[in-house]
């Protein structure tokens, strides 16, 4: 029984420690990389928008989401899903509409504009 209760507290001692880390390496990446001040606030707000809930994302924005790139785009996803407020939401989703995301202003951006 009590090499259960130590299991126990390894699991839950190892969990938190990825937990931190995860912190520490996202928040690491976005300090690293200017990520909070590459993007316009409204631009950020559809880009969440589009990812957290059901909305869509201007050209615009899609711009600035590629611009901002693919490194401080993932890192501040995964650092708001480390929100208490967010732990209601499948990470897994998330993260797929994250990706669906950057692919679809990826290639909004890189398809040659009609007027070309």
């Amino acid at each position: 029984m009590a090499s259960l209760n130590v299991y126990s507290v390894l699991v839950v001692l190892f969990l938190t420690c990825g937990a931190v880390m995860a912190t520490k390496e996202n928040d690491q990446i976005i300090k690293e990389n200017n990520c909070e001040t590459k993007m316009g606030f409204p631009c950020v707000l559809e880009a969440f928008t589009s990812i957290f809930e059901t909305g869509s994302i201007s050209n615009k924005c899609c711009g600035e989401l590629v611009v901002l790139g693919k490194v401080c785009h993932s890192a501040l996803v995964k650092r708001t899903l480390e929100n208490p407020l967010f732990k209601y939401v499948s990470p897994a989703t998330i993260i797929a509409q994250s990706i669906q995301t950057w692919n679809n202003c990826l290639a909004l951006i890189d398809s040659p504009s009609p007027s070309a």
